[in-house]
């Protein structure tokens, strides 16, 4: 996953100046709560996590969409899974 991101950043830094920020993501959509299930679920961890719709981030009111990329951003091809799997071969 950091392969990707890292040629974007240097595909920005040496291009012609955009005057605007330059979003990235990866091609798949999470919900934090999601994420986090998932994480302790790759991790094996029985934990629960649990969502709250009137949590802050970072003292700010979030949307559902709120921290997804907009339409231009640069899209990374690499899904979470994938990551994962490479990671604990050692790649």
């Amino acid at each position: 996953m950091a392969a990707p991101i890292a040629a974007a950043v240097a595909e920005v830094l040496v291009g012609a100046p955009t005057y605007a920020v330059v979003e990235v993501g990866g091609p798949e959509q999470f919900r934090l709560d999601e994420l986090g299930r998932s994480v302790l679920d790759a991790q094996r961890d029985t934990r629960s996590v649990v969502g709250d719709p009137g949590a802050r981030y970072f003292g700010a009111a979030v949307a559902e969409r709120s921290l997804v990329p907009a339409d231009g951003a640069r899209i990374a091809g690499t899904r979470l899974d994938e990551w994962r799997t490479r990671t604990s071969n050692g790649q």
